[in-house]
């Protein structure tokens, strides 16, 4: 989330609190705003929508590759999904 906004992070809080399976396993504070570390890589992608729709900004999402499963040889990534907040806000 960037930049931070009391607002859209307690709105982030409060989506990912009404799923059982979902969790946040890190916060960090940076210098322009915050990181949520989630554990399920769908919902995530999921709330930047809800992000979109619900306030003004500019949504990316961009994956990495991590590892190659070592039984089925499938590629596994890592997803990013960056909201950055319209300036006029």
């Amino acid at each position: 989330l960037r930049p931070y906004n009391l607002e859209v992070a307690n709105y982030i809080r409060k989506q990912i609190g009404k799923r059982d399976n979902v969790f946040i396993s890190k916060e960090i504070e940076k210098k322009y705003g915050i990181d949520f570390y989630i554990t399920s890589q769908k919902f995530a992608r999921a709330l930047g929508l809800k992000l979109k729709k619900a306030f003004k900004g500019k949504l990316v999402t961009s994956r990495s590759l991590h590892t190659v499963d070592r039984y089925t040889s499938k590629k596994v990534y890592r997803v990013t999904v960056c909201f950055r907040l319209a300036q006029d806000l």
